[in-house]
């Protein structure tokens, strides 16, 4: 697992004043590392004043599925873009060679 980002320390204070247990701020942090992540849950956090443990561990539940969508689309993209490539230019080879 990488190293928890700036946005992510962040993270970790608000729950804390919050007054949710270090160990539980410790887990949120390590899963939500990304500044991208951290900052989703910074954002749902400040719809609310207090939320259960289990409404934090739920949100961050979702946002982790929403970052594996994403990259699973651009994974999807770069395999598209590199298929129609393939299609447009096929091995790259002249077909002289096989004359």
């Amino acid at each position: 697992m990488k190293p928890r980002s700036e946005k992510s320390m962040e993270l970790y204070d608000v729950l804390l004043k919050r007054g949710y247990p270090k160990e539980f701020c410790q887990q949120i942090t390590l899963n939500l590392n990304t500044d991208w992540t951290a900052n989703r849950m910074l954002g749902y956090l400040s719809h609310y004043q207090k939320l259960h443990m289990e409404d934090v561990a739920d949100e961050m539940l979702a946002i982790l599925s929403d970052r594996d969508r994403i990259m699973q689309k651009h994974q999807l993209e770069d395999t598209n873009a590199k298929w129609n490539e393939f299609l447009a230019e096929g091995f790259g080879e002249d077909e002289e060679d096989y004359v």
